[in-house]
């Protein structure tokens, strides 16, 4: 029986070994990572642009440009606001952008807070109901301000009565005047007042999947310090977001396009003075007394190629003289910049 051949160390193969083959094999199995685009074109990893992550619990219709004018519009809103509002109570209400931001319908009514009093507003000619959520210390300390009181913070958590709501409507009329003031370079609204509730809970003024712009303001009246939110839905503002996004490009095509100067017909008879003037030497008076019919004053040759051309006294262009027939002409070949004619004279000499 012959003898089995025996194994040498070589033939195993230590732990790095293996990790290493293991590792080439599941890159060999592993499926080779793409992108998929909007168009549904499959895109390697190495492809150049940019990937973004996308919350699909919390979508957001508005791009950040969007979302950043916006901003500024109802930063404008909150300060006119805050001026017309404390005319009206005669006492300071400063008011403060706490938040802007978009969330489903369902989400927005769910973070109201209870008891709160809502009121429900439509802005014509819009599609969509807004809600105005008012914290209920809030507006019982303003109702009492309009009652003729000192405007101390209530400590009651209570819900309004009939004659506190009637009382808050102005309030609430001021600001909706205010809101739809700020869209007036889009469209001319109106807002209008349509009802009351005090449980966010149960409202349907829309879908529970449709996105809500809520704005949050913090608001300091005296030693009341609370929070108003208004939710307007994307599709009652999002007319008016085209416009202006229409409006700014038009606005931004026009700035850079260059603009050409019209001819109007009125201007065929209006009629301009036009003078040819040479810069060619100076004399003393007396030699301009000596000077007699027939003298003969030379010139340099250069000077013809150096002649000013004047309209209504102003120094417009450069040419050379020459003859064309039996006439003198000038031909331009120089048009004067604005800054080289606020150094010359009216006479074509330069100012020193």
């Amino acid at each position: 029986m012959a003898d089995e051949p025996k194994k040498t160390t070589t033939d195993f193969l230590d732990q790095s070994e293996i990790d290493k083959l293991l590792t080439q094999e599941r890159v060999q199995q592993a499926p080779r990572q793409h992108f998929v685009r909007a168009d549904g074109e499959r895109t390697a990893v190495g492809a150049a642009f940019k990937v973004e992550t996308y919350d699909f619990r919390n979508p957001v219709f508005l791009s950040e440009i969007e979302l950043r004018r916006l901003r500024i519009l109802h930063e404008d809103f909150i300060r006119y606001l805050s001026a017309r509002l404390s005319l009206f109570l005669r006492m300071e209400l400063n008011l403060k952008m706490a938040k802007l931001t978009t969330a489903t319908y369902e989400k927005f009514t769910e973070s109201l807070p209870s008891p709160t009093h809502l009121c429900l507003f439509k802005v014509e000619p819009l599609m969509g109901i807004g809600i105005l959520d008012i914290n209920p210390r809030l507006a019982l300390t303003i109702a009492d301000r309009l009652l003729g009181g000192r405007g101390h913070s209530v400590k009651a958590e209570r819900y309004l009565t009939e004659i506190e709501v009637a009382l808050l409507e102005d309030i609430i009329q001021i600001i909706l005047e205010e809101w739809c003031g700020q869209w007036k370079t889009e469209q001319e609204l109106h807002g209008l007042i349509i009802g009351h509730e005090s449980n966010g809970r149960f409202l349907q003024t829309s879908p529970k999947d449709a996105i809500v712009l809520a704005l949050t303001l913090e608001v300091n009246f005296g030693d009341c310090s609370e929070q108003i939110q208004i939710g307007l839905p994307y599709y009652t503002i999002e007319p008016l977001v085209k416009k202006m996004q229409a409006r700014r490009q038009k606005d931004a095509t026009t700035s850079q396009a260059e603009k050409h100067s019209a001819w109007q017909k009125s201007y065929d008879r209006i009629t301009v003075p036009v003078r040819a003037e040479w810069q060619a030497f100076e004399l003393s008076l007396r030699e301009i007394s000596n000077l007699r019919v027939g003298d003969v004053l030379e010139m340099p040759a250069t000077h013809l190629q150096e002649t000013s051309i004047l309209l209504n006294g102003t120094h417009k262009f450069t040419g050379t003289v020459g003859l064309d027939t039996d006439h003198v002409a000038v031909k331009l070949t120089k048009k004067i910049s604005q800054e080289d004619t606020n150094h010359v004279k009216s006479d074509g000499r330069k100012n020193p």
